[in-house]
């Protein structure tokens, strides 16, 4: 039986989960096979930049930080229930990738 794999990534890790959460309730209210949602490595996006941009005084350096928060959810592909996943509502921050896989 084939199965999708949705894969969910952001920078607000609430509003992932509760994207992750909807898929769940739906997978357990269409009585469908699920496992997950798997916490895949967060990726820490780093940028030092300098205060003192002409050069001139100590070298003191401001370092910002982004993270990306992943989760991977393996369900069987059920058509009825595929059609509900894709009527989440997903928030703009939050990018979802849906994979068929044989």
């Amino acid at each position: 039986m084939p199965k999708a794999r949705i894969k969910l990534y952001g920078t607000e890790l609430k509003k992932l989960n509760s994207v992750s959460s909807q898929i769940i309730d739906i997978a357990k209210k269409t009585k469908v096979d699920f496992s997950g949602p798997i916490n895949l490595p967060t990726k820490f996006l780093r940028i030092p930049i300098r205060r003192s941009p002409d050069g001139e005084g100590s070298g003191t350096w401001e370092r910002h930080e982004m993270r990306i928060h992943k989760r991977m959810i393996d369900l069987v592909a059920d058509e009825r229930a595929l059609h509900l996943v894709m009527r989440v509502n997903i928030p703009s921050d939050v990018n979802i990738e849906i994979q068929v896989i044989d």
